[in-house]
């Protein structure tokens, strides 16, 4: 089984959706048979548009809301991902563009880290208050997940992983994927937004079932 994911290093339910989906597949007795495959998809977030705004103002301002809504909205997001174990410092949150470490990814994807960095940034974004747009910071990861850094400044340099990146943008586009996560099994049973474990754990059985 394949499952593709599209997802934004600066989507709350991603991480969240991320995490239920993992916790499903624990639980799925065929995992052995899985590849998981992560694709890019930017929420067109960049440091001009979010300069001098917290995630409350950034969210009051995106939906036409008030900053206390957005503050409320928000503190129900934390509530919900600490219910999974995941500890959101909406405090500390660093807001930016994510296209560089989509790009890192698509070259973590060719070394077998792709896994392990997009937890990573995700846990630096989201609980630690990592800048995402930052190439020091994310190359450091990089670096700790063993690719090589020197290999890997010269492929950001080019266009090769720029294309990849644009690939996979292109891939939702034509699936008329329209937010994120979006986890896609075997091409065709898709699931959308960060379900239950249980609303995955079904949906891999069933898809398993389905292609037997």
């Amino acid at each position: 089984m394949i499952i593709e994911i599209w997802s934004d290093f600066i989507c709350p339910f991603c991480y969240m959706g991320k995490k239920k989906f993992e916790m499903a597949l624990n639980e799925f007795e065929h995992k052995d048979e899985v590849e998981v495959i992560y694709r890019s998809f930017e929420l067109g977030m960049s440091a001009e548009s979010v300069k001098g705004k917290d995630i409350h103002r950034v969210i009051a301002d995106k939906y036409h809301i008030s900053y206390e809504d957005a503050r409320e909205n928000n503190d129900r997001i934390v509530k919900a991902a600490a219910e999974v174990g995941l500890h959101y410092r909406f405090d500390l949150l660093k807001l930016n563009s994510t296209k560089l470490a989509h790009e890192i990814v698509q070259y973590a994807k060719t070394k077998g880290k792709e896994k392990e960095l997009v937890n990573r940034f995700f846990q630096g974004y989201f609980e630690e208050g990592m800048d995402i747009g930052d190439r020091e910071a994310l190359l450091k990861h990089a670096e700790e997940a063993g690719l090589d850094i020197a290999d890997l400044t010269e492929q950001l340099d080019g266009q090769q992983l720029k294309a990849a990146v644009k690939k996979d943008e292109d891939m939702a586009e034509k699936l008329n994927i329209n937010g994120v996560p979006y986890f896609l099994i075997n091409q065709w049973y898709a699931v959308s937004g960060a379900q239950n474990p249980d609303t995955f754990l079904h949906a891999l059985q069933e898809a398993y079932e389905s292609e037997k």
